[in-house]
Parts: structure tokens; C-alpha cells; sequence
């Protein structure tokens, strides 16, 4: 059986939306794009970096498999550090989309999920293997809580207030009973969380 890990950098208000880069999500005239970048936080690149090693396949929404076929699908893979592995292995690895209105998809390895998103994602999560990793993909997150498919939440949570912005959790979420099973509190200030559902739940 494989498992279903979400992973997000997040707000203290629960935004998710462009931490990477200003004009990686403006939807909503979001101003704050690239708010990760407001904290010198190398540490997080070695977390990243650990967690993505175990990475067997992408599953994502159509909006962020845009920005990803965009900026790791074409990528240098001879890049220095962080940047080289993950293009390397992101271009490798399966990627799973959950799309309506996409009919084909330009970056390899990448197949559409078709209309029974729901029944797909129980298919690839019965099969052995690793970790299937979300990023993003905000909506696809809440259908997936809906029905007890995500296993994990590794939420990089940084000491920061928006005020606006897509939430990893909004309004009208599942109602999702968690567990911390691990903490770790960096430097910089920034909280590594990772929960997993509740026991019976």
C-alpha cells in the first residue's frame, strides 16, 4: 500500500498560495507572492530534501501542475543543490492529474486521473510503492480529506500573518481529527508539523 502525504509551507493563517515566487499564483490579485523568501531559511531546504527522497509519485491539481510542468519540468537537472535533484527526480517520477478541463499533458510521465478522481487515487494507493506527494492543489487536498485518502500532513508553518491568500484548509473542509506525531521548531522560527489522522478515525 502506498501513502498519500500532503506537504505545504504555511502561514499562520493558513495560507498556501505563491510562497515560492511573486507571479507563481496571483489568482485573487494575491500581492504577496513569494513569501517564503522573507525568512533565510536554509534548514528548510535539507528538510525538503530528505522528504522528497522518499517521493514515489506527484499527485496534483491542474493549477499546480501547471506551475510545476512550467518550473521543474523544464528545469536545468545539472543544476547546483536542491534545484538539480528535484528536477531530476520530479522529471522522472510519475505525475497523477486531477483535471477537468486538461486533455493532454506536455511533461513526461504525467497522466490525467480521468473523471472518478476519487476511484483513481483509491487505485494507486492500494498498489505498493512509497509516498504519493501533493503539493498544492488546495481542492483535490479537500476531496481527498473527504473521503479518509490523505495519510500524512507535513506542513512547514512559518511565523507569519497574510491576511489573504488560498488556504490549505478553508472554510467548508472535512472535518479531519489529527494527531502530532512529530515537531520540530527551527531557528529561524519556523515549525515543522507532521500529523496524521486519529486513531479509529
Amino acid at each position: 500500500m502506498s501513502t498519500i502525504v500532503v506537504q505545504a509551507f504555511i502561514t499562520l493563517d493558513g495560507v498556501v498560495q505563491a510562497g515560492g515566487g511573486p507571479d507563481e499564483d496571483r489568482d485573487g490579485e494575491f500581492e504577496h507572492g513569494g513569501w517564503q523568501g522573507w525568512y533565510q531559511a536554509a534548514e528548510v531546504a535539507d528538510i525538503v530534501q530528505d522528504w522528497e527522497s522518499r517521493t514515489d509519485a506527484l499527485l496534483l491539481g491542474r493549477r499546480t501542475y501547471e506551475i510545476f510542468a512550467g518550473s521543474w519540468g523544464v528545469w536545468d537537472e545539472n543544476a547546483a543543490g536542491l534545484e538539480g535533484e528535484l528536477t531530476k527526480r520530479y522529471n522522472r517520477i510519475p505525475k497523477y492529474v486531477a483535471s477537468r478541463t486538461l486533455s493532454e499533458l506536455a511533461w513526461k510521465n504525467s497522466q490525467l486521473l480521468g473523471p472518478d478522481v476519487v476511484g483513481a487515487v483509491e487505485k494507486l494507493r492500494a498498489e505498493p510503492g512509497g509516498e504519493i506527494r501533493i503539493w498544492g492543489s488546495t481542492k483535490l487536498i479537500g476531496t481527498l480529506a473527504g473521503q479518509n485518502l490523505i495519510d500524512e500532513y507535513r506542513l512547514v508553518v512559518y511565523p507569519l500573518v497574510l491576511g489573504s491568500g488560498k488556504k490549505l484548509f478553508p472554510d467548508g473542509f472535512p472535518l479531519t481529527r489529527l494527531t502530532l506525531a512529530e515537531n520540530q521548531a527551527l531557528p529561524s522560527g519556523i515549525l515543522i508539523n507532521t500529523y496524521r489522522p486519529s486513531a479509529g478515525d
